[in-house]
């Protein structure tokens, strides 16, 4: 693993690696250099700006190709690949072939050269996301490369290369979306059958209750490894108590096997001086003189002392063996305690300690239930952090994590023991108020953002203004918990869509 941490001395190190490969230094083998260090994918970023150049070239003709060329905008805004095929496929389908600007004497059956470059740019930039199992795809997309950077390039050819491609490359994604549903529809199986094999175990099942959180839908890398790092956590404690406990239960067993040796011991020695006190008896029966019983009386005087001290010894024995029994049975409810607490980590977040979307599922089961035997209200609110993303672009994902820790952190001081918070995916939170209104769960959201705002992060040395928008929604008698949280996430996106910074009930 790779131990450097500071981007200053990753990059430093990614100049020498070029040098000492005797590569120019273009931006794109520095990038290269730079993720081998870092230990980064080396994934072809989104071509937003090629998308960007591609859109404005498009002059629409017609209300179906204006259409067109919006979804291409907003496909390009939200970096999906789908989506800018879809729309490019539509505007050239929509007229019948492509209808870009005509000047300078360009015949309307040829793409501008400007044009066909751009587009050439454009397949090459996605053609790696096809990755290996998809050849068919790439190859299509080669072809159209290749074709696109032609002198001259007719507008059916192109055409019926990208009718090629789309097609290919969309069973491809049909296929692989159905590898990965059912691989995890697989694991899900594996898991469940794994958790019924240890249905005793309490420390098994929290961990089970987590993997299965962990690969519920919609799947993002980050969560993914955020599970990861804390299942390794889980698993290494679970581990060593699971040792300990076992050498603790060995040390039972030895001290038991001790015990029924001394009891044995006891009896033979027991049963050894009731012979011998017999056996003295039926002598003094025969004694004739004084001088005759005094070695009788002797050896029953030694025989007892001896009797006595063995005794003494094995009580001291046996009191010995009590100690360590409570001792070692002291150390196997501790080690049962860390075993619980071990599992009761699948419940959190591992970045901000709070709930996670497992946890969140079963204290919003609580809560409900609790609404409805005492006739309470109960209020959720959606917490979104404002601007994340760019903070993210700016600072870099430590920044990130580090406000997303901050804001986990001041609202855990600002709100009430009773309360519940949870990360609901992301930058997004949920907290949970029992006994508490509308109006008043506004309220309680509102005083929060203002102790947020006070509350400067800090990133390193520069100061970092953290603001969220919210969304509170009461829950009905009646309703499910999850239709709660999207009629909150409802009004968190109005709040959004009014400023940011503000708290609207939904």
């Amino acid at each position: 693993m790779n131990e450097l941490k500071n981007p200053t001395d990753i990059a430093r190190e990614a100049l020498k690696r070029l040098a000492a490969k005797h590569l120019p230094p273009t931006p794109a083998n520095f990038q290269v250099c730079y993720n081998e260090i870092a230990g980064l994918p080396d994934i072809s970023p989104f071509p937003e700006k090629p998308l960007r150049q591609l859109a404005a070239a498009l002059v629409p003709h017609g209300p179906q190709q204006d259409a067109h060329l919006d979804a291409l905008g907003q496909a390009i805004t939200r970096r999906s690949w789908q989506g800018v095929t879809d729309a490019v496929l539509g505007f050239s389908q929509a007229a019948g072939g492509w209808a870009p600007a005509v000047s300078g004497g360009v015949a309307p059956d040829v793409l501008p050269a400007e044009l066909a470059l751009s587009l050439a740019r454009l397949v090459e930039s996605f053609s790696p996301f096809f990755g290996c199992d998809n050849p068919r795809s790439v190859a299509a997309a080669g072809e159209l490369a290749l074709l696109l950077k032609q002198p001259k390039v007719e507008v059916h050819a192109v055409r019926h290369a990208l009718d090629q491609m789309v097609c290919h490359v969309r069973s491809g994604v049909e296929e692989q979306l159905e590898i990965r549903d059912s691989l995890l529809k697989l694991l899900q199986l594996i898991i469940r059958n794994i958790g019924e094999l240890g249905i005793d175990d309490r420390w098994l099942k929290g961990q089970i209750d987590g993997l299965l959180a962990s690969i519920a839908p919609p799947l993002t890398l980050r969560h993914l490894d955020e599970m990861e790092r804390r299942m390794r956590d889980v698993l290494e404690k679970q581990g060593r108590a699971r040792i300990r406990s076992v050498a603790a239960q060995q040390e039972m067993r030895e001290m038991l096997s001790e015990f029924i040796k001394s009891l044995s011991q006891m009896n033979r020695s027991s049963s050894a001086f009731e012979v011998r006190i017999e056996e003295t008896a039926r002598q003094v029966e025969k004694v004739t003189t004084p001088d005759e019983l005094k070695p009788l009386l002797e050896g029953v005087i030694s025989a007892t002392h001896a009797m006595a001290e063995e005794s003494a010894h094995s009580r001291e024995q046996l009191k010995s063996l009590q100690e360590k029994v409570e001792v070692t049975e002291a150390e196997l409810i501790q080690l049962h305690h860390e075993l619980d607490n071990a599992s009761a980590l699948a419940r959190h977040d591992p970045l901000t300690d709070a709930l996670n979307r497992k946890g969140l599922d079963e204290a919003l089961l609580r809560e409900i239930a609790s609404m409805r035997r005492k006739e309470t209200p109960l209020s959720v609110s959606l917490l979104d952090i404002d601007n994340f993303k760019k903070l993210n672009d700016s600072l870099g994902h430590d920044a990130g994590d580090g406000a997303l820790i901050h804001l986990a952190n001041v609202a855990r001081h600002n709100i009430r023991p009773s309360d519940t918070l949870a990360r609901y995916g992301g930058e997004e939170f949920v907290i949970l108020m029992p006994d508490t209104g509308l109006d008043e769960g506004i309220e309680v959201i509102t005083r929060l953002q203002r102790e947020l705002t006070k509350a400067i992060y800090m990133s390193g040395s520069e100061r970092v203004l953290i603001t969220f928008s919210a969304g509170v929604a009461q829950v009905a008698p009646d309703e499910a918990g999850n239709d709660a949280i999207r009629r909150a996430d409802q009004a968190m996106y109005l709040a959004k869509r009014a400023g940011k910074n503000r708290v609207f009930g939904g």
